[in-house]
């Protein structure tokens, strides 16, 4: 179902799908110095200079572009505009939606793309499981609970119908946290191609089929032109009333209104929520106030649980821009992730 490499991060392990493969010879970018931006962190200076690396302040004679700050897409824009003789540029997570336009703007032959999709896939699979039973226990309305309940409520995941919205490291990592409990799983992807290990796979066309029957809709998927509000008011209006929704992708790949509306009138049981849209999530929003919805600060990973793993793959991959062009995590212009 996929591979890993090893991480120093405790026991997380990045998550890849399918194998890594050497770019040909005739696509791979032109090596040479490094610029970590917009600082140069120790972490990710060392892990450059593992990979054989040489890390140097941004000029004209800099190749490969390290950017470690997802908050800044303005900056980022800037210094590939100044830049174009830039060849392969690392991005910090694993969605790339905020540099979207400066991809698009400067996307040519070349200029290799990488993300760090899938190296955070364990931490992000881990907070899923853990907004999921934490809502079929109904958590939210326990913290929120001042007197002894005396209603029994709470329900099992075992042997639920889950369906997972993306078919990327986290899908394949959660496919794993979920093996115990014998769910059964349908991967709702772009790609018609069986995901391994799952009752069924479904093109992205097809989700409206995967909804009515099921228990738990995990959204782990990137967030693009064509996947905006992927979840609107059709698509919850089609869940059960007693199923639950959890997103820890991207906020914009849900409609808040429609899920507002579903959570007020009981369309659906609850939601999971570590990313909202807007984001973040302003004070007062009704969201906050309701009952079944739990909503995380965007944290399913810490720095603390990031750095180790993206300073890895930032090792491998400045191996691959000197060496082979075995990049992970590349980056397609076109689809958007």
């Amino acid at each position: 179902m996929s591979s890993s490499t090893a991480s120093g991060a405790g026991q997380h392990r990045a998550v890849l799908a399918g194998e890594v493969r050497p770019l040909p010879a005739d696509r791979r970018p032109e090596p040479g110095p490094i610029a970590i931006l917009p600082r140069a962190e120790q972490t990710f200076v060392d892990a450059v200079r593992a990979g054989g690396g040489t890390v140097e302040p941004l000029s004209e004679s800099t190749r490969g572009l390290v950017w470690l700050d997802y908050r800044d897409p303005d900056g980022f824009a800037a210094a590939m505009d100044a830049h174009p003789s830039i060849t392969w540029v690392q991005l910090p997570f694993a969605g790339v939606d905020a540099f979207s336009p400066t991809i698009a703007a400067h996307a040519r032959p070349g200029l290799v793309w990488t993300s760090a999709k899938g190296a955070y896939a364990q931490p992000v699979a881990e907070h899923a499981l853990t907004l999921t039973l934490s809502l079929l226990r109904v958590i939210p309305k326990r913290v929120r609970a001042r007197s002894w309940a005396t209603e029994p409520e709470g329900r099992s995941l075992y042997g639920m119908d889950v369906v997972l919205i993306g078919a990327g490291g986290i899908a394949l990592e959660l496919m794993r946290l979920l093996e115990p409990f014998g769910t059964r799983i349908t991967v709702v992807r772009r790609s018609a191609e069986p995901v391994p290990g799952a009752a069924r796979t479904l093109t992205t066309d097809r989700l409206a089929e995967a909804l009515p029957t099921a228990d738990i809709v995990v959204v782990a998927a990137a967030l693009t032109g064509g996947t905006r509000e992927l979840i609107g008011a059709p698509e919850v209006a089609a869940m059960k009333p007693t199923a639950l929704l959890v997103n820890i992708a991207r906020g914009g790949l849900v409609d808040t209104d429609a899920l507002l509306a579903a959570l007020r009138d009981g369309g659906i049981a609850g939601a999971g929520l570590d990313v909202t849209d807007p984001e973040p999530l302003p004070d007062g929003h009704p969201l906050w106030d309701e009952p079944s919805c739990l909503i995380t600060p965007h944290q399913a990973d810490t720095p603390e649980m990031v750095a180790p793993l993206l300073a890895e793959r930032v090792r491998l991959n400045v191996s691959a821009f000197l060496g082979d062009g075995r990049f992970v995590g590349l980056v397609d212009p076109e689809a958007g992730y």
